[in-house]
């Protein structure tokens, strides 16, 4: 992401993960409150936050109170019903299919002539280990060390490139095999501009913390709209998948957007076989699959953008040689970050913020 906001990131870092746990904090207490009825009726399992794999049966069933009659409870996970009973026996449910992340489970109940909503989280993760993949330089190309590159995609024999920093964000066409800027335009300076995708006859352009994208036409650059987010926050990387365009945020989500009104209308949430993970950046689709960079890492993971699983990591360490950043601030912010795939010639290009060089490589797994 970002030249000159380590410390700023760290900082911000802090303070989000402050908020999340007192969030967590203060959810698991609600939840807590909400979890039993007047009549003394609660969840007997699962327990508060507790973690299942995705693709695991889910027993749900109620703590009734000697004395208590149940006439009826009905079961929704995050608002889709998924069992009911005339009685407090319990369901059970499948996950398969699901996305991954924290799930809100309802119950509304009738006890002894009374109704009352009972509710619990549970967290789907994944349980796939993802496939550990090298890779091999085929080509390498200039790249404008100007460039702090947010956005990069393949189109027609020409790089569509977004850039970031206040003062200095752009958009631009470039040649691929001089690196030369063919066309370009600069935002307003208020921007710090970050990723692009070509949509049709138009390339939307996020903002960083503006909370607003960017919509131009692709041959002129003429800025013709913009858009607002919505419950994102942040915007970071985008890519188009021919139906959605799709947006992170710097965090573990990754959202799906009205290719036409960009209206955020699903997300997913990202997790491997140890968790959630977060700082998604720049991204492109390729064969079904979302490729998205890790901030700050020099790693690229491939996601399955229908339950948000990593199937694959690729570590792109060793790429820009040790120490071509002499200077500790910049070896910090000039990181791996861009990526752009050639669908008809099937070659894939990576590169990094200021980076002098574009590299086409080939991956394969590890061995």
């Amino acid at each position: 992401m970002h030249s000159g906001q380590v410390k700023k990131i760290i900082n911000l870092s802090k303070l989000v993960l402050a908020v999340v746990v007192l969030s967590g904090i203060s959810l698991i207490i609600s939840c807590k409150d909400t979890g039993s009825s007047g009549a003394g009726v609660g969840f007997k399992f699962p327990e508060q936050g507790q973690s299942f794999g995705l693709g695991e049966e889910v027993k749900i069933a109620l703590d009734v109170p000697s004395g208590t009659n149940i006439s009826s409870a009905t079961y929704t996970l995050d608002g889709k019903p998924v069992g009911s009973k005339n009685n407090g026996e319990g369901v059970a449910i499948s996950t398969t299919g699901l996305t991954l992340g924290y799930k809100l489970i309802t119950a509304v109940i009738e006890a002894d002539g009374k109704k009352d909503t009972l509710t619990t989280n549970i967290e789907l993760r994944s349980g796939v280990k993802p496939v550990q993949y090298t890779y091999k330089i085929v080509n390498t190309y200039p790249h404008d060390t100007s460039a702090y590159t947010q956005g990069l995609e393949y189109h027609g024999g020409k790089f569509l490139e977004s850039t970031g920093q206040e003062e200095h964000s752009t958009v631009r066409w470039v040649d691929v095999k001089s690196g030369k800027v063919l066309q370009q335009t600069k935002l307003d300076g208020q921007y710090f501009g970050e990723g692009s995708s070509l949509v049709d006859d138009k390339v939307v352009m996020l903002t960083w913390q503006n909370r607003l994208g960017l919509v131009f036409d692709a041959k002129s650059f003429k800025q013709l709209s913009t858009f607002p987010y919505q419950a994102s926050m942040e915007g970071w990387g985008l890519c188009f998948d021919g139906k959605q365009l799709i947006k992170s945020d710097g965090t573990n989500k990754i959202w799906f957007l009205n290719k036409d009104n960009y209206k955020e209308e699903s997300s997913i949430e990202v997790y491997n076989n140890t968790g959630p993970v977060d700082r998604l950046n720049e991204l492109e689709y390729i064969d079904g699959k979302i490729y998205a960079n890790v901030y700050t890492k020099n790693v690229i993971v491939v996601i399955d953008p229908k339950s948000g699983i990593i199937e694959q990591e690729i570590d792109f360490s060793g790429l820009l040689p040790a120490g071509f950043y002499k200077d500790e601030v910049d070896q910090a912010n000039n990181v791996l970050n861009g990526i752009a795939w050639d669908k008809a010639g099937k070659r894939l290009f990576v590169t990094g913020k200021k980076w002098p060089k574009m590299f086409e490589v080939k991956i394969s797994p590890k061995s």
